[in-house]
């Protein structure tokens, strides 16, 4: 080996690498396409993402518009009350007790409808004790 030789060249420096506009415009298309496919999939579907359905308040009815959670129904004269710790309220049918469904509601303030006749909107739910529970959803006023 000579003396004279380094181990260790330095690096010659060139002129820096120039971006081609052709992958410029190709990272332009990609953000493009992912912005507008963040777009259209924040359009799809009843609620946006994160949000709640609509709810409805009148003299007569109040609750979620949401059909598609609440689709069981029922009608009878609600009291206060569950079974066995199932349900904060009951809804008393034709038929005799076994027709009594037992009530919860994440959405509607049922006490203010004990004594009345109502129609119930809801998702019925296995229960351990009562024979039917009920998640109330929307409830309309029919006295």
């Amino acid at each position: 080996m000579k003396d004279t030789e380094e181990l260790v060249k330095p690096v010659e420096s060139k002129e820096p690498m120039k971006m081609q506009p052709i992958i410029v415009g190709v990272y332009v298309c990609l953000i493009a396409l992912g912005v507008g496919t963040g777009y259209l999939l924040s359009r799809v579907g009843s609620t946006p993402v994160g949000g709640k359905p609509a709810m409805i308040k009148t003299d007569k009815i109040s609750g979620s518009t949401d059909t598609k959670t609440f689709k069981d129904s029922a009608e009878g004269i609600i009291e206060k009350g569950g079974v066995n710790g199932e349900g904060t309220h009951k809804l008393v049918r034709e038929g005799g007790p076994s027709q009594t469904a037992f009530l919860i509601s994440s959405v509607v303030d049922l006490d203010g409808y004990a004594g009345k006749k109502v129609r119930i909107w809801g998702e019925t739910f296995a229960a351990k004790k009562a024979a039917w529970l009920m998640d109330v959803g929307k409830i309309e006023l029919l006295e």
